[in-house]
């Protein structure tokens, strides 16, 4: 098998986990969002620290602690994916699958918007309609669900902030991971002490595999990952992009097909627009990067 054909595989095995996450967090219960999320982070630490060994990657994780810049942006990384965490767990499990996979579809734009205020970067035309077709999609979302759509607009800023950190502080997926999850385990183990505490803990009462279940969230966190780093060395970055749209493609078909969530037809109008906001941004991108490559071959020629 050839090395691109293998990273498309790992690739698609990475987003279809990500895709399948709906099915796995009410698998939890009865645990809130919120010791889930204590949970995922403690054994998340402990599974990447682990990696870290295994990979033979302490010399960079050792850098990230040298560097107070990327230290910094790391621990602010840190908080926003504990947002972005948290508020998909309590979306998925308060039957809000479908407002969660729209986080996801908007979230390349959001990203683009970022670039334009944080990074000073200018968006051409075409990118402009689609952004433009995106907020008249919120905007429809809006009227339908009768409120902002808050927790597909968290989704999306809080990842959109996250991605915007790591391309910043740029440090391996693995060790930067690791590093997040090590920054926020001591709040994670207070919160989880403090449930212990007042007895209101899930680990150790609701049998052994509800225990077992709550220590898969480091291993289903890691590998998606893992998967995830495999792909990104072996194939192009433009399909890489393309295969991040499955996950949410699987999250809004299970919201619709398996956890039978309303889908009136406003909120079809609305993820109809996103979906065009979405193609016209997609075609850009591809007509833009084929320019680019056709003047690097001319300018080489010449």
């Amino acid at each position: 098998m050839s090395e691109s054909r293998r990273g498309l595989l790992f690739g698609v095995a990475a987003y279809t986990m990500w895709g399948a996450f709906p099915l796995y967090w009410p698998l939890l219960k009865p645990a809130g969002a919120m010791e889930i999320l204590a949970h995922r982070v403690l054994w998340s630490a402990v599974v990447m620290g682990l990696l870290v060994v295994a990979l033979r990657r302490r010399a960079a994780f050792a850098a990230i602690l040298r560097d107070r810049r990327r230290l910094l942006i790391l621990s602010g990384a840190a908080a926003v994916i504990s947002v972005n965490w948290l508020t998909y767990i309590w979306a998925v499990n308060h039957d809000r699958v479908v407002e969660s996979s729209l986080g996801y579809f908007i979230n390349p734009l959001v990203s683009v918007l970022m670039g334009i205020v944080v990074l000073g970067e200018r968006l051409r035309r075409e990118q402009w309609v689609a952004v433009a077709v995106a907020v008249v999609a919120v905007g429809v979302l809006t009227i339908d669900y009768g409120q902002v759509p808050w927790v597909a607009l968290v989704l999306a800023c809080s990842f959109g902030t996250y991605g915007l950190a790591k391309k910043v502080a740029g440090v391996g997926a693995v060790e930067s991971l690791s590093f997040e999850t090590v920054v926020i385990a001591p709040v994670a183990a207070a919160y989880l002490g403090w449930l212990i505490s007042h007895g209101d803990s899930t680990f150790a009462g609701e049998g052994v595999g509800h225990a077992l279940l709550l220590a898969s969230t480091g291993l289903v966190t890691a590998i998606p990952l893992i998967c995830f780093g495999a792909a990104a060395t072996r194939i192009p970055l433009v399909t890489l992009g393309l295969l991040q749209y499955l996950a949410p493609v699987f999250q809004f078909a299970l919201g619709v097909w398996w956890f039978h969530e309303a889908m009136p037809v406003g909120r079809w109008l609305g993820f109809v627009l996103v979906w065009l906001a979405l193609a016209l941004f997609t075609v850009e991108a591809w007509r833009h990067r084929r320019r680019q490559l056709r003047l690097v071959a001319e300018t080489s020629a010449a």
